[in-house]
């Protein structure tokens, strides 16, 4: 039996698996995660260390150093990073891309948890495995005016947490801001001082009176009773009951010597939603949560709970990240029914039939189909990757089903007409099989380097081309085997005849005539080709480079620092002033703020911290515009600020791969005291290169300290020691919290501590009393000297060699020209101290490693094609022209790039190696033709004829390709510009290429033809 008896036999076979599948993608988009990434794990680990107050340059030797020794010890590390400062550290650690972090990370939990008995007492630590769940994926506030910041806190944490944590997917829900209810108890040390006490006693005091104890069980009554000292303390006036001392004259109790008040805890932070006090709670979804899902659940909850809300407590949204994930999402549904009504279009005003259009419009929702069903088994996700990659996939799957239908028309009206066959479709579709696997491998093959490929680039678009990869192959089943199947069964060609059978229309006639005048001077294409190669090559010289293409994300963030040791309440003076400015701002929708906070939960010094601005929707000015007159503004109303804007995904990326920077050049050198001077004039001169703003010099210097020395001859003369007179400095400036009273849903704090006005000022420092041994007080300056101290700058370090990075962003410039322009300042003679080095960082570091890594897949993908077009025409000659004329698709690619004014960046690039897979599918439709006709016509007419018969499918795949990528190209709906500049891309080669394959190749291998048969009779 005959393939086409096979396929005639099985065909409701074919058709019902067509159906399932599509069934079964169509079920599998219903429960596929949907996230603003791809599920990526970042080869990076977090460790932030908390080891008391001491200086810097104690933290790094007493701390720091033995735990990146320790690091560089666990199996996979590439390299450690670490910033120390007063009192902690943080150390990055970073592996080869692909390995377990999971596995990575109990590892260096370990190695440090190893290492700990050997560290100062008291040091402790975290580690956070970096991925893109640390950033929230909805966010709001809570606001009111009348409402005290307990009660509105205690409602987030107490209602709100476990009213969204029941939502499947939720990780955790974070609360920031507010206040915790705390009782405080103010001791007056001159009560104190009268009864002979000390506030260690008062705090002595109260812990043990509040005490609940089981004491033992007792049986009795045919009972087991369990016997309970139970003291607890509950209220205010308990606490002032407590009895400190008692004596001859009588109990003296903690009234006696301090007020007792209903007060909130110390905490140096501050957050705040437009501009006023709020409370924030951000949403965290698991790895494998779904965003949208989550989101809505989130929205949904909120909304059925707020009528019991508290009075005048009102919700604002300033975050949502499902809002760019149904918005992209959205934009590929756009672009895919734009794309397949232009595609329709195409077919029918070539085919003149609505059935053929109606068989490939079907097609493409059944491959589609198909891929969701491919990601969900290999348990990938919606994501702006994968959308923009089933976006992309449209024309070339399109183009399979329009080469199928276009050939089974024109053979099988041929062989209608020649009465031949019953199968006349289905043997169509047989004999196009061959050009068809050609041309399908030939893309196919393009993606399969960018699975080798590593880094930021490698964990992004791997997801588009493992997307894109699996549409073709689908497109390829679906075409080879259910098309001919249903063209089979829709058209009758008995009565349907090919609208260009037996005519020659305007464009064939264009065609053979240029065809033909090609043929007679083939010095023409050397005349055209070099004006396109110099084209090429000034377009390449002229384009700028980038990393990730931008897109507007309707947000951004400004990061902030004020002066060093600047008070919380003065950062927050100057905080209100941005606020002003970005209510003055018709583009601002809402803003969120938090000081001493970061949005991904980090922990900062209180003059430091960040804005999360969203921006309106609609027609408004575009984001980076936006952006720029923000940070000029600021630059210009508050000079004591310094600042850093980015969007949202360009932080994101930044914080997980440890370089949130574009320009970082990080120096090191054999003398660690020449690094701050270096880094400061450095920090100068690329400060005035063109497009660099926000130039951070790297150093970073601690507040001022008050730094508290001990006599230790005059403090043993008294009575004292350093260690018994810090822990009552502790006490007297930080308190103690003794005891804590049961409240309902939580225990509130008991703080015993010096009243406010005694520990205002620094000269309230030497004035505070110490108590000697023998109960006699000593006042702090006598036993110790009291000097201000200027905060050591935070010492940086990579792979144990200390260093201080400079860094910058751009604005109004791409990224290699930019950089370019910093390195000839650098590299001046002399610019550099005598044992100064330097190493460029940031995202210029990472487009340089993604440049290179697909440079390799280029050049990879440019030997598969090589390699393919080898075996099927086991000459060299024919692959060698081929794949010329398809690189010389890459000069289009540089020359749209120009004129539309965008960067070469990785997306790009991609872009530019799909062309070459996409214009060696033309050249194998085309050679595939050649090569059945020769056998009975001479070489000049063989090409033309085959060229005259692949005209029509060419320019009807290259014209659905086209409009059907426009969306993309046009940068139509959020999300698109992801993907942008791989649409121009493939659209600026496709254009060149469509001219190429059939104008040009066959001039070329007609050329190579007429060599080979000279050369034997010449010989």
């Amino acid at each position: 039996m005959s393939f086409v008896d096979r396929v005639a036999l099985h065909r409701r076979a074919i058709l019902f698996a067509v159906a399932a599948l599509t069934v079964a993608g169509l079920y599998a988009a219903f429960v596929l995660p949907v996230g603003l990434f791809p599920q990526v794990s970042f080869p990076r680990i977090r460790i932030n260390i908390d080891s008391g107050d001491r200086p810097a340059e104690q933290m790094v030797l007493a701390v720091t150093t033995p735990l990146e020794e320790e690091l560089r010890r666990v199996p996979g590390v590439r390299d450690v990073r670490s910033a120390s400062s007063r009192g902690s550290a943080e150390i990055d650690v970073n592996f080869d891309w692909g390995r377990d972090m999971v596995s990575e990370t109990l590892q260096v939990d370990s190695a440090i948890a190893q290492a700990l008995p050997s560290l100062p007492a008291g040091t402790t630590y975290v580690v956070r495995r970096m991925d893109p769940t640390v950033f929230p994926i909805i966010a709001y506030g809570l606001l009111s005016k009348t409402q005290p910041q307990t009660a509105v806190k205690d409602f987030a944490r107490y209602q709100i947490v476990p009213l969204l944590s029941t939502i499947p997917g939720v990780a955790r829900v974070d609360v920031q801001g507010g206040e915790d209810r705390e009782i405080q108890v103010f001791v007056d040390p001159r009560r104190l001082a009268t009864y002979g006490l000390a506030l260690d006693d008062v705090a002595k005091a109260l812990a043990a009176a509040n005490m609940l104890s089981a004491v033992g069980r007792l049986e009795d009554h045919d009972k087991l009773y369990l016997v309970i000292s139970n003291n607890s303390l509950s209220k205010v006036q308990e606490v002032r009951n407590v009895v400190v001392s008692g004596g001859p004259t009588g109990a003296v109790r903690v009234g006696d010597v301090a007020d007792v008040v209903d007060g909130t805890a110390p905490q140096w932070v501050r957050v705040e939603a437009d501009g006023q006090q709020a409370v924030l709670f951000n949403v965290y979804e698991q790895p494998d949560g779904n965003a949208v899902q989550i989101a809505k659940a989130v929205r949904e909850k909120l909304a059925s709970f707020q009528s019991q809300f508290p009075p005048d407590v009102k919700l604002t949204n300033w975050y949502d990240q499902s809002v760019l994930v149904t918005q992209s999402a959205g934009s590929v549904r756009d672009a895919i029914l734009i794309g397949l009504g232009l595609a329709a279009i195409v077919l029918f005003a070539f085919l003149r039939s609505w059935r053929t259009t109606l068989i490939a419009v079907l097609l493409v929702p059944a491959v589609l189909a198909g891929v969701v069903l491919v990601l969900s088994l290999i348990g990938q996700s919606f994501n702006i990757m994968t959308l923009g990659g089933i976006a992309a996939a449209i024309g070339l799957v399109i183009d399979d089903v329009i080469v199928m239908v276009e050939h089974i028309v024109r053979r099988a009206g041929r062989a209608r007409a020649d009465a031949q066959g019953e199968h006349i479709v289905l043997e169509a579709g047989r004999e196009f099989m061959p050009p068809l696997t050609g041309s399908s491998l030939a893309t196919v093959i393009v993606f399969l380097p960018l699975a080798f490929l590593t880094g930021v680039s490698g964990a992004f678009f791997k997801a588009l081309s493992i997307t894109m990869a699996s549409a073709l192959v689908i497109s390829y089943l679906l075409t080879a085997f259910a098309v001919p199947v249903l063209v089979d069964r829709v058209i009758d060609f008995k009565t349907w005849r090919d609208p260009a059978e037996g005519r020659e229309g305007w464009l064939e006639r264009r065609h053979a005539r240029l065809l033909r005048r090609l043929f007679d001077r083939p010095w023409i294409i050397g005349a055209v080709v070099a004006p396109l190669l110099a084209l090429g090559l000034l377009a390449y010289s002229q384009v700028g480079s980038g990393f990730m293409p931008a897109m507007d994300e309707g947000g951004f963030i400004i990061d902030y620092l004020s002066a060093p040791g600047t008070s919380l309440a003065e950062t927050d003076r100057e905080l209100h002033q941005v606020e002003a400015i970005l209510r003055s701002m018709p583009e601002v929708a809402t803003f969120s703020r938090r000081t001493g906070l970061g949005l991904g939960g980090d922990l900062n010094e209180p003059n430091s911290g960040d804005f999360f601005v969203r921006l309106t929707e609609g027609d408004r000015r575009p984001i980076d515009d936006v952006m720029t007159d923000v940070r000029q503004r600021i630059e210009h109303d508050v000079p004591g600020l310094t600042v850093e804007l980015a969007q949202l995904m360009e932080d994101l990326i930044g914080d997980l791969t440890g370089v949130p920077q574009p320009i970082e050049v990080k120096l090191f050198a054999s003398n660690p005291d020449d690094l701050v001077p270096e880094a400061k004039k450095v920090a100068e001169a690329i400060g005035k290169v063109q497009g660099v703003v926000e130039v951070k010099d790297g150093v970073i210097p601690a507040g001022d300290a008050l730094n508290i020395r001990v006599d230790s001859g005059q403090a043993a003369l008294d009575g004292l020691d350093a260690d018994s007179a810090t822990k009552q400095i502790d006490a007297y400036l930080a308190g103690t919290v003794a005891t804590e009273l049961p409240q309902p849903l939580k225990m509130v704090g008991v703080r015993v501590w010096l009243p406010p006005a005694a520990r205002r000022h620094d000269s309230d420092i030497g004035a505070l009393m110490l108590r000697a041994a023998d109960g006699h007080l000593v006042p702090l300056k006598r036993v110790a000297a009291v000097t201000p101290e200027s905060g050591q700058p935070e010492i940086n370090r990579e792979n144990l060699a200390r260093m201080v990075a400079v860094t910058g962003r751009i604005e109004g410039r791409d990224l290699g020209s930019t950089v370019n322009d910093v390195k000839a300042q650098l590299d001046q003679p002399n610019f550099l101290k005598s044992g100064v080095t330097y190493t460029l960082g940031g995202l210029y570091e990472q487009q340089q490693i993604a440049f290179a890594g697909l440079a390799k897949v280029f050049i990879a993908a440019v030997a598969a094609e090589f390699l393919l077009l080898l075996v099927l025409y086991r000459s060299f000659l024919t692959p060698i022209v081929i794949v010329a004329t398809s690189l010389l698709s890459v000069t289009a690619v540089f020359t749209a790039l120009w004129l539309t004014g965008i960067e070469l960046n990785i997306t790009a690039m991609m872009g530019m190696t799909m062309i070459i897979g996409i214009a060696t599918e033309m050249a194998i439709f085309f050679v595939s033709e050649y090569e059945g006709l020769r056998a009975h016509l001479p070489t000049r007419e063989a090409l033309f004829e085959a060229s005259q018969n692949r005209l029509r499918p060419i320019a009807m795949t290259t014209l659905a390709a086209i409009l059907t990528l426009l969306p993309l190209a046009l940068g139509l709906g959020e999300g698109s510009a992801m993907q942008q500049p791989l649409a121009i891309a493939i659209i600026a080669g496709l254009m060149l290429q469509f001219p190429l394959v059939l104008l040009v190749l066959p001039v070329l291998l007609g050329l190579l033809a007429r060599r080979s048969e000279e050369a034997p009779s010449s010989a």
